[in-house]
């Protein structure tokens, strides 16, 4: 009916190209104002997706960064590093399982006491999100925001855990189980050059996988069950998709 009014109007004004332009551009307006009121804006659509990376992170670390996040995972728990799956048969053959769990109790004790600097760093990520990261997440695949965080973080994340693993394997005598692994082996210990394996990085890098990986985890049930969207702009920023 309404478009039947602008019609007569045309029909009645004066038949000059200014005219024409006038009323067309007052139609196209209004249209488009309408449109936006429905549409959500840059700000909402950014905001809506922080608190969904703040969500998927904050739930990430604080199920991985306490004591036995990982011991007690069936999902993350670290274990004996694959060039030393040989060295742990031999140990348990020989009856010492106490040693060998001792040894992965103890890296995922490190693992455990790394995560907690994740949450300053992943936080710091989001807050100085784009506006063209943010569409490009909320249009991409279910762990676009994840590879985002990923990206931006992943290395500081490895250089921020190190130490602390290192630290936390020294204190929970990691190194001492390790020299006493390989001497229980004796001749044996010729099998596996276990000199070469670096324990803190592959502690390290089982953390920061981890930590990733429920990251991603979350992003994708935040995006497919939308009871998971536990604030009203992520309920509407995620509809949208």
């Amino acid at each position: 009916m309404r478009f039947i009014y602008i019609i007569l109007l045309l029909c009645i004004a004066s038949p000059t190209h200014a005219g024409w332009s006038d009323l067309l551009d007052i139609f196209i307006k209004d249209e488009s104002d309408n449109t936006s009121i429905n549409n959500l804006s840059q700000q909402d659509v950014i905001a809506g997706l922080k608190q969904a990376l703040s969500k998927g992170s904050e739930f990430a670390v604080n199920s991985l960064g306490k004591q036995n996040g990982f011991l007690n995972s069936e999902q993350f728990k670290i274990p004996m590093p694959e060039q030393l799956a040989q060295v742990e048969s031999v140990l348990r053959k020989l009856r010492q399982d106490e040693l060998a769990d001792e040894f992965v109790f103890s890296m995922n004790r490190a693992a455990e006491q790394a995560l907690p600097v994740a949450g300053d760093i992943l936080k710091n990520i989001v807050s100085n999100m784009s506006v063209e990261d943010a569409y490009g997440i909320l249009k991409g695949p279910d762990n676009a925001a994840t590879n985002y965080l990923q990206k931006k973080g992943g290395q500081e994340l490895n250089q921020q855990f190190l130490p602390i693993v290192k630290q936390t394997t020294d204190k929970t005598g990691v190194t001492r189980q390790y020299k006493t692994m390989q001497d229980k082996l004796g001749m044996l210990s010729s099998i596996v050059d276990m000199e070469t394996i670096d324990i803190d990085q592959y502690v390290t890098d089982k953390a920061v996988a981890a930590l990733f990986t429920l990251v991603a985890e979350q992003e994708k049930l935040i995006r497919e069950d939308p009871l998971s969207r536990t604030t009203e702009l992520m309920k509407k920023v995620f509809a949208q998709q």
